[in-house]
């Protein structure tokens, strides 16, 4: 008998006409480091009384579909995960194409996404599938990725694909010693890590059905937070914090074959943090840092992805 394995765990993604709704094609095969997506069900045990110490069968309450997505960060796979953040880029060029993601959307594609283990065989379609949280680290070393955390309406599971046969996208991954951090146009020194949060705070529509699943899941108003730890050597940030003014910051990261992706944050606004000297060592300041919506532009922040991907 054959027995699951991760390492032969297949991904694909499409993305819906209708909310909720598995589209018949276009589904793209996705790489992945690991995922907890799924549906889950809890009982409720009986409150009955009058029927002696052994309790009654217990009921099924509402269905909970959700979870989280490990993915790499990519010169193509990962704008389907901007795109999921965001919404519909503004896509410039003519090869290589600009795509530019925006927040501020009030309307988020939703998404059908189907996991495989092709060996028992079982394949789980996600249908309806709205994008929550995006997130990512910066640091020196080590395999970049990005956790995008999901709400999807349902599962249905099979025995056979529905995804059809999904199209292979060219994995053109980014490093982190492809990544850069400047502040307001110029490169950010010191820093040794940096964490950044993107939220659209979804609201789940939980109105009664047969089925148990959820109506849909509609952005609220969205967070961007993060954190970068600095190596102390000058009061740059620090002076930031106190006199509560706001910076760009930019998080970049450029391939040798001209791919790059860009997270602009427009408003960033710094706490004043405390400054402790724990030993000999060097010393270090963490700035837990909240973004905000910049008045010039209209929006909080943009991610740029440049690529051979001409339309998402």
């Amino acid at each position: 008998m054959a027995r699951a394995q991760g390492a032969r765990a297949q991904m694909a993604l499409a993305f819906e006409t209708t909310y909720g709704t598995p589209p018949a094609g276009g589904f793209i095969r996705m790489p992945f480091a690991s995922t907890t997506l799924g549906a889950e069900q809890p009982l409720l045990n009986s409150e009955l009384l009058g029927y002696g110490r052994d309790p009654l069968a217990p009921i099924k309450d509402a269905v909970t579909a959700d979870g989280d997505v490990v993915v790499p960060l990519d010169a193509e796979a990962f704008g389907f995960w901007l795109k999921a953040a965001f919404g519909q880029p503004v896509t410039t060029g003519t090869g290589p194409w600009t795509h530019a993601f925006q927040s501020g959307s009030w309307t988020l594609p939703s998404l059908s996404i189907e996991t495989g283990m092709p060996e028992v065989p079982r394949y789980a379609m996600y249908s309806g599938c709205v994008l929550d949280q995006l997130t990512w680290q910066m640091q020196r070393s080590g395999l970049l990725t990005a956790t995008a955390r999901l709400v999807a309406q349902g599962e249905t599971v099979g025995t056979a694909t529905l995804a059809g046969t999904p199209a292979d996208l060219e994995l053109k991954r980014f490093g982190h010693f492809n990544g850069a951090i400047s502040r307001n146009g110029t490169p950010l020194g010191n820093v040794v890590s940096a964490v950044i949060t993107y939220a659209n705070n979804l609201d789940r529509i939980e109105t009664i059905r047969s089925d148990g699943r959820i109506d849909g899941a509609d952005p609220s108003i969205a967070a961007l937070t993060g954190s970068i730890e600095v190596r102390f050597a000058d009061d740059t940030l620090v002076s930031q914090a106190i006199n509560g003014e706001a910076c760009e910051m930019e998080f970049a990261y450029v391939l040798p074959s001209g791919e790059s992706f860009t997270f602009t944050v427009h408003a960033v606004y710094l706490p004043r943090p405390r400054v402790e000297i724990s030993g000999p060592q060097g010393v270090q300041a963490t700035f837990d840092w909240q973004a905000a919506r910049d008045s010039a532009l209209g929006h909080m922040c943009t991610a740029t992805l440049i690529n051979d991907i001409e339309v998402y």
